[in-house]
This record gives structure tokens, C-alpha cells and sequence, in this order.
């Protein structure tokens, strides 16, 4: 009987399950159309069975570009299962492409009931790559996914060795092997060689004590991001209101603001029954709280970024929640 750690591997394609045309294609390789599932990726990494015995577990061989609400739900529904199969499972480790990589592992973060840690990984170069970092990735992702000391800080990103917390953590570089950053307050903790290492824990709320619960929901309210730019006017904030939304957040200038144009036309939309979130593009810092925004009655993203806030404002909105100031300071 083994002594290891069990820990599932969800594989939902991405980068880390790529193989291009040769070791030195690192940019086009998605042209070869060529994506393993998660049992390939794992045989790839024989050095997975010295730190835990997995259970590999197949989603879709897709594109992070194509993730969404149902693959979250999807994905939710997978792990409440897995933890209901084995309840000795340690952990969950979900490979994952790296450009929504951050938005999946907030919703999970926000979303997920089950007690053991669920850690996100992907990579930067693909399964073909020269110098690949998808397989020292996943191994660390096992480690960390097995750890006792990750239970209770939701979900977490795993890359180039180090520990995120979902909620800070961003895409900063579209090639290099460090993109993954935490800009205000750094990692959680580091997958070193000799041990998994830790150094702080989040104070925000996070799985699995949240209070929101979407397994029994079809879809969530229809929130869109509006991007400020200089001489950018409402003609966005209009078609988004048209089109449905229950809620806008707004990229806007640091700390927050947005065009004079765009402030008509936010406000429209809240006389219209439309939520309004302020957000800044920085990506780094709070959104600042005005009088007129106050006035206006927009509501600030505190320091989430626009991707991460239209989550958190789409899962308040479908769980029926009236005081989103509370909300935003809160998650």
C-alpha cells in the first residue's frame, strides 16, 4: 500500500500540454494542433511517482482562451466529486493554460466547498519546448497540492517554484518563465528543491469559507469590462446595456477614474438598475473612493483587477447580494 500522497491531476489543455513543430517553437506552436490529454502529460513526467501517487483525471484538451463559466462549473463539479471518490485524496492539482489561468483559480477561490488544497499550474513553453519549465511546474504543483499547511487559502497558482494566492496573483509577461507576480505583496511561499516553504497567508475571504455556492445556477449575470482610455466615451458602456448587463466594471485610469464622458454614461447605467464597479488598469493598488463616484453610487474593486472583479461582482449579483461595499472589502 503505498505511503504517498494521493493527489488528483485535472488536465484542461493549455501551453503545458502543447506540442509544436520542434524544441525551438515557443510562440506558434498552437498552429502543430497538437494538445495531450492529462494521461500523456502525465507519462511525460515519470518523477511525478516520487512525491505523490495520482490520479489522473481528464477534462478538455483546450485552450485557456475558450474557459469559461461552464468549464468553472464543470471543473467545481469534478473536484466535489474527487474528494467524495477518495477521501484520502490530499490534493488537487488542475493544469491549466496560462492566460485565463488567474481568472479560473479565482472563481474556484470564491466557489469551492471541498477541504483539501486545489493548486493551478500551466507553463510557459510548451510540452515540446527545449528547456520546458511545464514539467518542474506540475511536479511542484503535486508538492504544494499535498501539503497540509495550503489547506485553507483557496485555491493557489504554482509557477517558476512559486506559491500565489489566486486573488493577488496576475499574468505580468506574455514569455517569460516569471510572469506569474503577486505586485503589492508578493508570493505565499516557494516549491524549493529540498522543501515547500511558506511566509505569509491572505487575510481575505476564500475557500472554502465563502458564501457563495453556484452549483445549483445555469449561468451567471452577464457583467462586462469597460476600458478607459484617453478620449474614450460611452458608446462601450451603452452597447453593454443594451446587451444585458446586470453589472460594468471599469479598467480605469489609476486610481480608478475614467473619462468624463464615461462618468455620463456609468451613470446612465446605474439609474438603469446596472452595477457599477470602479477598477484601475495599473495593475497594482486600490481603486480610490471619490465623492462622485460615491454619489453616482459606483462601487470600488478595492485592489482586484477588472478580470477578477467582474467575478467576484458576478457571483454577488447571482447570489442576490445588496451590499457590495462589504463584498469588495471582504473577498
Amino acid at each position: 500500500m503505498s505511503t504517498k500522497p494521493k493527489v488528483a491531476i485535472i488536465g484542461t489543455g493549455g501551453t503545458i500540454s502543447s506540442v509544436g513543430r520542434g524544441p525551438l517553437d515557443l510562440i506558434d506552436y498552437s498552429a502543430a494542433g497538437k494538445v495531450l490529454d492529462v494521461n500523456d502529460v502525465i507519462a511525460r513526467v515519470p518523477e511525478l511517482a516520487l512525491v505523490a501517487e495520482i490520479i489522473p483525471v481528464p477534462f478538455k484538451a483546450i485552450a485557456s482562451t475558450a474557459i469559461a463559466w461552464a468549464e468553472w462549473k464543470e471543473l467545481l463539479l469534478i473536484c466535489d466529486r474527487l474528494v467524495a471518490e477518495h477521501p484520502d485524496l490530499a490534493g488537487i492539482a488542475i493544469t491549466h493554460g496560462t492566460a485565463s489561468l488567474e481568472e479560473t483559480a479565482y472563481f474556484l477561490s470564491l466557489t469551492l466547498k471541498i477541504p483539501v488544497p486545489v493548486v493551478l499550474v500551466g507553463a510557459q513553453r510548451p510540452a515540446s519546448a527545449l528547456a520546458g519549465d511545464g514539467p518542474m511546474n506540475l511536479v511542484n504543483a503535486v508538492r504544494v497540492a499535498a501539503d497540509p499547511r495550503a489547506r485553507g487559502l483557496g485555491a493557489l497558482v504554482l509557477l517558476n517554484d512559486e506559491i500565489q494566492a489566486a486573488r493577488e496573483v496576475t499574468k505580468t509577461s506574455t514569455l517569460r518563465l516569471q510572469t506569474f507576480r503577486t505586485p503589492d505583496f508578493g508570493v505565499l511561499g516557494q516549491a524549493d528543491a529540498d522543501e515547500v516553504v511558506w511566509y505569509r497567508k491572505p487575510l481575505r475571504r476564500m475557500a472554502p469559507d465563502t458564501e457563495f455556492d453556484v452549483r445549483g445556477l445555469d449561468a451567471l449575470p452577464r457583467v462586462d469590462v469597460a476600458y478607459t482610455y484617453a478620449g474614450a466615451d460611452g458608446t462601450a458602456i451603452e452597447a453593454f446595456v443594451a446587451a444585458g448587463a446586470k453589472g460594468i466594471v471599469t479598467a480605469g485610469f489609476a486610481p480608478g477614474f475614467v473619462t468624463p464622458a464615461m462618468a455620463t454614461a456609468l451613470e446612465e447605467a446605474v439609474a438603469k438598475g446596472v452595477v457599477v464597479v470602479l477598477s484601475s488598469r495599473a495593475g497594482s493598488g486600490r481603486a480610490g473612493k471619490t465623492t462622485r463616484g460615491r454619489n453616482a453610487g459606483f462601487v470600488t474593486a478595492d485592489n482586484l483587477t477588472p478580470q477578477k472583479a467582474r467575478i467576484l461582482l458576478s457571483l454577488a449579483l447571482a447570489a442576490g447580494v445588496t451590499d457590495l461595499e462589504r463584498i469588495f472589502a471582504a473577498y
